[in-house]
């Protein structure tokens, strides 16, 4: 099926923006996208067409909400003031990223697991945890699997989630098993908080601080107002900014202003290093 995105949208970019660890190029140019059960392969056929796996419905309920689609980041980019130049050319550097909004238990691990490790580490780690502990999807390509529920994984131990090369980070997911499965930790019932509360909740998973608060709040829940810190946009901030974070002026743009900093310096890391 035949779909058309005419505001900015560009699939190695959002490949490349850090905020999911499942998506995959392939050699014909066609990004394969996992989220719960289902699986899109999406390839661009002109500027604002691209042909996709799905079929109407599921594009609409599944896809569309998934990238984000009913907000327009072409006038996000332009109401950006001449006064911050830095944010001007990370967003014209940054231009095609959308946040995702992805499955917020899958959000919760994965960015358990992304501390203090590389983005293809990452991935390693969610593939090993998704063939061990998720469910098989045949597609007409290849064999998947699902990015496992808490239920699954219910029976992992710690030794077991070190020998998926989680490492220190090992009894922080068993404490994010154990909150989920015990109703401590409701991921469907916090969606309601202010942002505030929510990233409060958050952090009472053991190893969850401010910055994986931050982007589950982000990457799951949609909230754009919150910008996560990490230490490449330290960086950016103490060079760009004289130490002063930017983010609090662009209110419910601040997240998607933060993946413009975060792309920009992935991709400029001696100018930001």
């Amino acid at each position: 099926m035949e779909v058309r995105i005419p505001d900015l949208f560009d699939l190695q970019k959002i490949t490349d923006s850090g905020q999911c660890f499942r998506v995959t190029p392939l050699p014909d140019g066609t990004y394969r996208f996992i989220t719960g059960g289902q699986v899109l392969y999406i390839r661009k056929t002109s500027e604002v067409t691209y042909q996709v796996s799905c079929d109407r419905d599921t594009w609409e309920h599944i896809w569309s909400p998934y990238f984000d689609l009913d907000r327009n980041y072409r006038d996000i980019g332009r109401a950006i003031p001449a006064e911050d130049p830095f944010l001007e050319l990370a967003a014209q550097s940054g231009a095609g990223i959308r946040i995702l909004r992805q499955d917020p238990w899958e959000t919760l691990v994965t960015f358990i697991i992304s501390q203090r490790k590389s983005i293809p580490a990452i991935r390693s780690v969610v593939e090993l945890l998704s063939e061990r502990y998720g469910t098989k999807i045949q597609t007409t390509a290849e064999t998947l699997y699902t990015f496992p529920t808490a239920l699954q994984m219910k029976d992992a131990h710690l030794e077991d989630y070190i020998a998926c090369k989680a490492g220190y980070r090992a009894p922080y997911l068993c404490d994010a098993v154990q909150q989920v499965l015990s109703g401590n930790l409701d991921l469907e019932r916090i969606a309601s908080l202010p942002d505030e509360n929510l990233i409060a909740t958050l952090e009472g998973v053991k190893g969850v601080g401010v910055k994986v608060a931050n982007c589950v709040a982000l990457f799951a829940y949609g909230r754009t107002a919150c910008a996560p810190v990490d230490t490449w946009i330290q960086k950016i901030i103490r060079q760009e900014y004289q130490g002063q974070n930017p983010f609090g002026r662009y209110g419910a743009a601040a997240g998607i202003m933060q993946q413009y900093f975060f792309y920009y310096a992935q991709n400029h890391k001696a100018e930001t290093a």
